[in-house]
């Protein structure tokens, strides 16, 4: 028997956590799932918490605030305990009819994540073309051959995130990141639902936290185990570009011109030479660094007030 665990960030969607709950729980029944529903309420403002709590089977997470979709679906995954872990959105556009088919594909193609790609998107054209643009700079970024790293239903073995913690907006580049780690990436077309009740939580900040993120993931991947690669090599070039401006400095001097008479040789030499050894030195800073991470807890970004669990005999 196939067991999962679905994660679920819920922010202030009350007419809809029913509903949805209701769906996963038909549609995991009806595949023969030994399965657990996973609700995070991400500190939600309107009557969310009250329908939750009358929800069952159910594991609940309240957070004592706002802390965002990343940080709740950290925390669900974290008390997850089946063979794999399904995440989606709380807002009913991803479909759970789609995540039997997802399971098959990934244990036909011997997978470790398979993604969902909204091929055809029941979204605003605003929303889509944002998206598409960010599509773009990860493609160029981040080549991790998914086509819609925005969807949120997604499959993964549990085993995928020992030792991962999620910040800022980085659940959209989960598959990324687990593809750095040599974890096998794959992509299934889904069915995308236009939302019929609340209001969408995406807006231009989300939109440049998630490209910070996305340049994060790229140095991480580039750079994360030897910054001194990237930090150093600059400095080498600023120190070459410094040697060169002695070497001008040099050639004034010995054709008997007055440093007075032109100061920008020096100047340069000294300027180059200086960020050159800064970048340097910062260079060797952060492989110290580096190696601390790597050997210590991190602490998560978030605090959850309570856990429920709330069962029944189904």
């Amino acid at each position: 028997m196939i067991s999962l665990s679905v994660v679920v960030p819920v922010y202030n969607e009350d007419g809809n956590v029913v509903e949805l709950h209701k769906e996963i729980k038909e549609v995991c029944n009806k595949a023969n799932f030994d399965f657990e529903i996973i609700f995070i309420n991400d500190g939600s403002s309107d009557k969310t918490d009250e329908v939750c709590r009358t929800l069952k089977p159910l594991k609940y997470i309240q957070f004592r605030r706002n802390f965002g979709q990343t940080a709740a679906m950290d925390a669900g995954i974290k008390i997850a305990t089946k063979e794999f872990v399904v995440t989606l959105d709380g807002d009913r556009q991803n479909d759970p009819h789609d995540i039997p088919r997802m399971i098959e594909y990934l244990l036909e193609n011997n997978l470790d994540v398979v993604s969902g790609w909204r091929k055809n998107r029941k979204d605003t054209l605003m929303k889509r073309f944002i998206s598409r643009g960010a599509n773009l700079f990860r493609y160029i970024l981040v080549h991790d051959g998914i086509h819609d790293s925005g969807c949120s239903l997604k499959v993964y073995r549990r085993e995928c995130f020992k030792g991962v913690n999620l910040y800022g907006e980085q659940h959209r580049f989960i598959p990324a990141i687990l593809q750095m780690k040599g974890f096998k990436v794959g992509e299934v077309v889904v069915n995308h639902r236009a939302r019929t009740v609340g209001v969408t939580k995406y807006n231009w900040k989300r939109t440049v936290k998630g490209f910070v993120d996305m340049i994060s993931v790229w140095f991480w991947n580039k750079y994360a185990a030897r910054p001194l690669h990237m930090l150093g090599g600059f400095g080498m070039f600023f120190l070459a570009l410094g040697g060169v401006c002695g070497i001008w400095s040099v050639v004034f001097w010995i054709e008997g011109r007055k440093m007075s008479d032109n100061i920008f040789p020096p100047l340069m030499t000294i300027f180059f030479i200086v960020i050159g050894l800064l970048l340097f030195v910062f260079g060797l800073m952060s492989e110290i660094l580096m190696k601390t991470y790597y050997g210590v807890h991190v602490d998560t970004s978030y605090s959850i007030k309570e856990i429920c669990y709330q069962i029944d005999d189904r």
